[in-house]
């Protein structure tokens, strides 16, 4: 799976020298230079990353990056922001707003792939190859593999993809119609009520039993919301 880039950045030249460096090195870019447009495609076709231009047209980058913290959707999604306004309060203003990282112009576009790859190693560990681990379920994305307190737990490839997405996400409720963009992408026609079939695959294998009897169920169903993985079963995230 390559990981999926949008690029918000109204300088056209700049938009292909930063695509092209980005593509060469494995990555899938959506463009646009409208900061209206780029609030629709975050939520619409949510991408791993955001690299975001201060100045662009019908909304400032600093007012989509707020936006986007803002949603619960895109809350969590990691902003790098690119821009020529190099003074530390910019600076300063940038990262208080939500960025993950600030790059001044003129930039390397190999020291800003080398930024984009720190980012998502730091806020999104599936995507460059490493663990994911939560309340005792481990992850190797590289070997496939899967455990709970040491334990293998076998998984269908659906049910791989589910918890994976579940385990980048701890805590986050994820609706059905989320879980099927997510999981099994837009242009594949899947009733909503196959991702309660999988989910309930999903917990029965992740779940399973000790020697102590069943484990404690770590997917919670949230009525008339979704699903999300949480160890807290009084949770109300």
């Amino acid at each position: 799976m390559r990981p999926k880039i949008l690029l918000v950045e109204d300088d056209a030249n700049l938009v292909e020298l930063v695509s092209y460096n980005l593509e060469k090195e494995g990555f899938d870019v959506i463009r646009t230079g409208d900061g209206e447009e780029a609030l629709v495609l975050a939520q619409e076709d949510k991408p791993d990353l955001v690299i975001l231009d201060w100045m662009i047209a019908n909304l400032s980058g600093i007012e989509v990056c707020r936006r986007l913290r803002r949603a619960p959707l895109t809350a969590n999604l990691p902003i790098v922001m690119l821009t020529a306004r190099a003074e530390e309060a910019d600076r300063i203003r940038g990262l208080e707003t939500g960025a993950d990282d600030y790059i001044t112009k003129p930039f390397s576009p190999r020291e800003l792939v080398a930024r984009v790859r720190a980012v998502l190693r730091r806020l999104r560990p599936a995507l460059s190859g490493g663990n994911l681990d939560y309340a005792g379920i481990m992850m190797d994305t590289s070997a496939h593999k899967v455990t709970r307190d040491g334990a293998m737990v076998q998984l269908g490839p659906t049910e791989f993809r589910l918890l994976r997405h579940f385990l980048e996400h701890p805590g986050r409720v994820f609706s059905r119609e989320q879980l099927l963009d997510a999981v099994w992408g837009r242009d594949v026609y899947v009733e909503q009520r196959t991702v309660d079939v999988h989910i309930r695959r999903l917990r029965k294998a992740v779940n399973g039993t000790s020697s102590g009897g069943e484990l404690p169920d770590v997917i919670r169903t949230v009525r008339s919301a979704g699903y999300a993985l949480d160890a807290d079963p009084g949770s109300a995230r």
